[in-house]
């Protein structure tokens, strides 16, 4: 067991509806913490019900990296990484404790392992180059270039494989110049569920977010002038109410595919975390349907008093 001192940073990660945010909440609210979210869709403004932001739930917390982008726009975990290393700087050096929170395994990746990464405009001379490959080639060559993908996803796409390309390839020619990246002494907190009640949990999430109007909050962003294109993309709840709100899936076939989504997408966060592991990270996991505060401080050493 370490002491608090020990630890620079306290996560907390876990599936869809797994009292991430209860918490997180509950440890900054102990120990003076303030949240950083770890959530790719909570960064965009009117995205609240469909990303589950549950803001009311932060109550006096400080919280960082939420709403900060418009809806429609694109958000890169380049962009989460440079802006969770300003807000870890600045809460530090306000003698706060930055209290990592969410489930997006790319972006907790990119925050606890380090991923050196740099902003890459568009090269149009490797672009044409590449336009002369086939999307096997294109494979290979990405492949080549990043042996292990962070986004397999890149891999069936043209487009993304394009970009991943030159992502990478800007990457590779930017590393020399790198500058040391802070450092970072993280105690990870992990909730888990037994998968049953777990998958109610969702279920009756959905329910009671459909019910608050998630419906009309996807209508009110395409009215805003988000296209059904862009709300496709955001997937899970965006995409689902899209193609019901054109007359595509009935209520019903939309409740229950989207349900069916969103159990399928908890799976893979915690193949992802077991991945994580795998790779070095260590998760200290709490029973959600239990008393995770508790056995969290029992780690810490912090007592439950």
């Amino acid at each position: 067991m370490k002491s608090l001192e020990e630890y620079n940073l306290w996560v907390v990660l876990g599936p869809t509806a797994s009292g991430k945010t209860r918490l997180g909440v509950e440890l900054a609210d102990r120990f003076g913490g303030e949240i950083i979210s770890a959530d790719s869709r909570q960064v965009f403004r009117g995205m609240d019900l469909g990303t589950g932001k549950d803001l009311a739930e932060y109550g006096q917390v400080p919280f960082h990296l939420i709403d900060i982008a418009e809806p429609g726009s694109e958000f890169s975990v380049f962009a989460f990484q440079r802006r969770f290393f300003a807000a870890f700087a600045d809460i530090r050096s306000r003698g706060q404790l930055p209290l990592l929170v969410g489930g997006t395994g790319l972006y907790l990746d990119a925050a606890l392992r380090g991923y050196r990464m740099v902003e890459v405009p568009e090269n149009p001379a490797l672009r044409a180059e590449l336009a002369a490959l086939s999307d096997e080639h294109l494979r290979a060559r990405l492949q080549a270039l990043k042996p292990e993908l962070h986004n397999r996803t890149d891999l069936e796409d043209r487009t993304r494989l394009v970009r991943a390309i030159e992502i990478a390839a800007g990457e590779a020619a930017a590393e020399k110049g790198f500058s040391p990246l802070p450092e970072i002494r993280p105690v990870v907190f992990g909730l888990r569920w037994d998968r049953s009640l777990l998958r109610r949990r969702i279920t009756e999430r959905l329910r009671a977010r459909l019910e608050a109007g998630m419906i009309d909050e996807v209508r009110c962003l395409h009215e805003a002038g988000v296209s059904w294109q862009a709300l496709e993309f955001y997937g899970l709840e965006y995409r689902f109410i899209a193609r019901y709100l054109q007359n595509e899936i009935a209520y019903n076939d939309t409740f229950q595919k989207l349900n069916s989504a969103i159990h399928q997408f908890a799976k893979r966060q915690e193949t992802w975390f077991r991945r994580m592991e795998r790779q070095g990270v260590e998760i200290h996991w709490l029973a959600g349907a239990e008393d995770p505060l508790r056995e969290a401080l029992d780690v810490l050493g912090a007592g439950s008093g």
